[in-house]
């Protein structure tokens, strides 16, 4: 036996007693308080939220705060506050910017260009009266029993617009985010971006490489470094577009030219509209990996209600980890495969809750895949638009299925395991997650939650379902 394989044999035999008996996390789970369960989940550590949207990872009084600092870099944007009949009948209602709906944000240069009726349809976003700040941000939450998935698709993004064409805007609620995802202990995000072009606070455009190059200085920045999170980006084509394959060729071509940031390529968007379907894009992926190397797919798939095998052509496609999978289940086959294949699900249960892609827990497949030996992690999807946490995610899962402590380390490891990272990098987040866990574990058997922090503000989600209410 090697020196390594005989250390490795020692802290084993060592650290033994400390990690054996979980016992502790059934108590929790099982026990009336649920604030020490999610005080427990809270301040454990995690690894990696491998599904993230970024424009629909900020909560929506970061998206008011932040965009209203842009003013120091030359940017306005106004907001639509009510109706004032501007057009006449007849008007196109099925475009990217519907005219009857309320709370989309312009910047200067589009308010400008209206005449004077749209004009009074709009308020500059820093003088909004209380009401009207209320309704602003609710406008970009997902918090109504009323509210599903018709609401996110049709309403939600089309507000943000402009907002999310600002690329220092963007940067910032990224470090909102990291923020956020350092104080749960979370060690690794991969965020999904829009490959551009953005948009400077004069009209001009701002290109992908730009906009990299934002975020790289941005994530230079010493307080960024100092949360300890590390961040690689996955760049997002709309799959249902007439424009999808050459879309697909650019940001490949970009993911390629910028290996230290761009880790992969996603494909977003509904896939059951008749132009999503994965294997539209075979014959293009096909032609892309004749001429680039290292890109990794990570693909939206089986969000759907009806059954399908779209997993199955993901895979097909070369994704190595499928976004959702919820349909999968219908697929005995895939599912067989998956078992035996490196292949990750990412899971987003608030997501596919609030998206009615399942009416209740009981219908979600997640504990089928995870207790049937198919790699499985929580992700967080749009989780300003969900009002929800990384911790929210957990707390979900141990609640609703019961996870054992084993289980939920799993979870964790997973999420690294899988990450579209260099070896390296991915084995120092492994080694780190392996010895914070069991710090952790020593500090759970010893004192318990005592040791733990007080309980964090929690958000509508876990409020309104779990009246977990901080």
């Amino acid at each position: 036996m090697d020196y390594m394989h005989r250390l490795t044999a020692f802290l084993v035999v060592l650290l033994l007693p400390f990690v054996a008996d979980a016992d502790w996390f059934d108590e929790i789970r099982d026990g009336d308080d649920k604030e020490a369960l999610y005080r427990t989940l809270h301040y454990m550590p995690k690894g990696g939220d491998l599904h993230n949207h970024l424009s629909g990872a900020v909560f929506a009084e970061w998206w008011y705060e932040l965009a209203l600092a842009q003013r120091d870099r030359g940017y306005e944007y106004y907001t639509k506050v009510r109706i004032r009949n501007c057009r006449d009948f007849g008007d196109n209602a099925f475009t990217a910017a519907p005219y009857f709906l309320l709370f989309r944000n312009i910047s200067a240069l589009e308010y400008a260009e209206l005449d004077e009726c749209a004009k009074g349809e709009y308020k500059p976003l820093a003088d909004l009266d209380d009401r009207e700040k209320s309704a602003w941000m609710n406008s970009i939450r997902l918090d109504k029993p009323y509210e599903g998935r018709a609401e996110f698709f049709q309403t939600h993004w089309q507000r943000l617009n402009a907002l999310s064409r600002n690329p220092w805007l963007q940067a910032e609620t990224m470090v909102k985010n990291l923020q956020a995802y350092a104080a749960e202990g979370v060690a690794y995000v991969e965020y999904q971006i829009a490959a551009g072009p953005y948009e400077g606070p004069d009209g001009e455009l701002i290109d992908g490489p730009q906009a990299f190059d934002i975020l790289r200085e941005t994530l230079a920045r010493k307080e960024v470094r100092d949360l300890g999170v590390t961040v690689r980006f996955q760049l997002s084509i709309l799959r249902f577009l007439p424009n999808a394959e050459d879309q697909l060729r650019r940001v490949y071509k970009l993911v390629h030219e910028n290996p230290d940031l761009l880790v992969a390529v996603n494909m977003v968007g509904r896939e059951d509209n008749g132009k999503g379907y994965p294997a539209r894009f075979l014959p293009t992926l096909r032609e892309l990996r004749q001429q680039y190397s290292g890109v990794r797919l990570s693909i939206h798939a089986g969000e759907v209600d009806e059954p399908n095998e779209h997993v199955r052509d993901t895979l097909l496609l070369g994704a190595d980890r499928i976004g959702h999978g919820l349909n999968l289940i219908s697929d005995e086959d895939t599912m067989l495969l998956m078992r035996h294949g490196h292949f990750l699900v990412e899971i987003n249960l608030i997501s596919n809750l609030l998206l009615e892609y399942v009416n209740d827990y009981s219908e979600h497949p997640f504990p089928e895949y995870l207790r049937t030996g198919i790699p499985v992690a929580l992700s967080t999807d749009d989780r300003g638009m969900w009002e929800s946490t990384m911790t929210d995610e957990f707390y979900v899962a141990a609640t609703e299925f019961r996870l054992s402590w084993e289980e939920i380390k799993t979870l964790g490891r997973n999420s690294l395991e899988h990450a579209f990272v260099a070896d390296e990098s991915k084995e120092r987040l492994l080694r780190e997650y392996n010895e914070r866990i069991l710090r952790f574990e020593r500090q759970m058997q010893g004192r318990g939650i005592e040791k733990l922090g007080p309980m964090p503000e929690t958000r509508g989600f876990v409020c309104d379902r779990y009246g977990l209410c901080k």
